[in-house]
């Protein structure tokens, strides 16, 4: 079993920044791939961004690639999610998820999931 909880959401202005937080308990941290998800109101789940366990080896949605950053400390059972430059589209809750799966980038894929954080960014 792994329990996620993300933190660090908020209201920013467009051009500013975040850093999402998502603390794991259980299971066997390290390797479980971790991924971020975001979901706004009438659209559907995105992919934002994922670790592989076995690599480190991380990946972007398009339209956060040079933006986003994803990290993670194992030591610490915690990945983050640095957001810069957000934009009015970036609204969205955003979850965290833990999995196996090699289908990373696929959000039905991960066994475990956050209740999620919201993140507001205004014109």
């Amino acid at each position: 079993q792994v329990q996620l909880v993300e933190s660090g959401g908020g209201l920013v202005q467009a051009g500013g920044s975040l850093r999402l937080s998502c603390a794991a308990s259980g299971g066997a941290f390290s390797r479980y791939n971790m991924g971020w998800f975001r979901q706004a109101p009438g659209k559907e789940r995105e992919f934002v961004a994922a670790i592989i366990w076995s690599a480190s080896t991380r990946y972007y949605g398009d339209s956060v690639k040079g933006r986003f950053t994803m990290s993670r400390d194992n030591a610490k059972n915690t990945v983050y999610l640095q957001m810069n430059s957000l934009k009015p589209e970036d609204t969205a809750v955003y979850y965290c998820a833990a999995g196996r799966s090699s289908r990373w980038f696929v959000g039905d894929e991960y066994e475990y999931w956050g209740q999620g954080t919201q993140v507001t960014v205004s014109s």
